[in-house]
């Protein structure tokens, strides 16, 4: 797969997003309603409203990347719908990419529970 190394920290935005929006507006949302840096070469992973819809925007050092997957068919098992972020290890984005039950993966860090960003 062509994306963020093994290593790399995972933060997964629990509300859906209007899929609409390009980097750039994913980077202002991630400032503004995570906390976040989107410039600090953390993942962050959104959902659509349909559960078939992934988006990834990480800093790879030199830009923005934005990857995104539309499945044919079914869809992603995604975290509970919440506010806030919930962080998931490289082997867990790993296991939702291929659609496999990333609950299921062990050997990462453990996810921890939505936060909401102040």
């Amino acid at each position: 797969m062509i994306g963020p190394g093994a290593g790399a920290r995972v933060m997964v935005a629990t509300r859906p997003v209007d899929f609409r929006k390009g980097p750039d507006a994913l980077a202002a949302l991630i400032g503004a309603d995570y906390g976040g840096d989107p410039y600090s070469g953390v993942v962050y992973v959104f959902r659509a409203k349909r559960s078939d819809r992934v988006k990834l925007l990480w800093w790879d050092g030199t830009g923005l990347c934005l990857m995104a997957k539309r499945l044919e068919s079914g869809g992603f098992k995604w975290p509970g719908i919440a506010d806030g972020v919930m962080r998931l290890s490289a082997a867990q984005l790993g296991a939702l990419i291929e659609r496999l039950d990333w609950r299921r993966v062990h050997g990462g860090r453990r996810p921890i529970a939505p936060q909401i960003a102040g």
